[in-house]
């Protein structure tokens, strides 16, 4: 199908699901790929806080702050025309009251230009999701692996409570959250939330049965040298090019090849 050349909003995700149009994810954490991503027609752009483990380093995304997530949306956002922003609440930041979740949804979108906002948790968070729909708010709901909870599911691995995870992703999607994403799931398990919710579904690690699918950008540019998950395909290996390009620059600093006279000033 051609590409949609409208901003996408939120309920596009259901016109896309009953035509079946599959939808494509990418994270995005700068101006630069957004708006790179973006003229690529990527249907939306999730400012994850995985960012903390690709542009902070850290082992897990736990330390990211709400601070942090609106800096980076208000950047993803700035170099974006046509695709969905939605931004990841991080940890700490909704889950103590639906008060606080308000709070948090809240302050992404008016200090941000994002479109929705994305929060971890199935049954438990139901409630909170509901709140925040109801407040005019669009919700991306995240179910079986979800990293913020990493601690307590003991490690980033495949989810296979088949009976609770439809049940949470049930949950979310009666709450009215737009998309909801399958994280590290059988496929088998996803085709079958597919067919049963009105939501949009986003695989990560769980089949082509979704609706869509989503990559974390640095994994797909091979700009992400750490843990590599079964589910990741790389489409380039720009880390390999970076390399190359940066030794190349100092080869020719030290050995006085640049700059030369056609590119200095008289």
């Amino acid at each position: 199908m051609p590409p949609v050349d409208k901003p996408i909003t939120s309920p596009d995700f259901a016109r896309f699901k009953s035509e079946g149009r599959k939808i494509a994810v990418l994270t995005a954490y700068d101006y630069t790929m957004a708006r790179l991503l973006d003229e690529a027609n990527v249907d939306c752009l999730l400012v994850g806080d995985t960012l903390g483990m690709v542009v902070q380093g850290h082992d897990t995304t736990l330390r990211v702050t709400l601070d942090q997530m609106i800096y980076h949306l208000e950047m993803v956002a700035r170099g974006t025309k046509r695709a969905l922003v939605v931004g990841d609440l991080p940890f700490g930041s909704y889950q103590v009251s639906i008060e606080q979740a308000m709070l948090s949804a809240t302050r992404f979108l008016k200090e941000t230009q994002c479109g929705a906002v994305k929060v971890e948790g199935g049954r438990r968070m139901a409630a909170t999701v509901h709140a925040l729909v109801e407040a005019g708010i669009p919700v991306m709901g995240h179910v079986g692996l979800t990293p913020q909870s990493v601690r307590s599911l003991g490690g980033f691995k495949v989810q296979r409570d088949e009976e609770a995870i439809l049940a949470d992703a049930l949950a979310i999607d009666e709450a009215g959250a737009f998309a909801i994403v399958l994280e590290c799931i059988p496929s088998e398990l996803a085709a079958k939330i597919s067919s049963q919710v009105q939501a949009a579904t986003i695989g990560i690690g769980a089949g082509v049965g979704c609706d869509g699918q989503v990559l974390v950008t640095p994994d797909l540019l091979g700009l992400f040298q750490g843990f590599r998950p079964k589910f990741v395909r790389r489409y380039s290996d720009l880390g390999t090019e970076v390399r190359k390009a940066a030794a190349a620059f100092v080869a020719d600093v030290q050995s006085g090849n640049f700059p030369n006279p056609s590119e200095s000033f008289r």
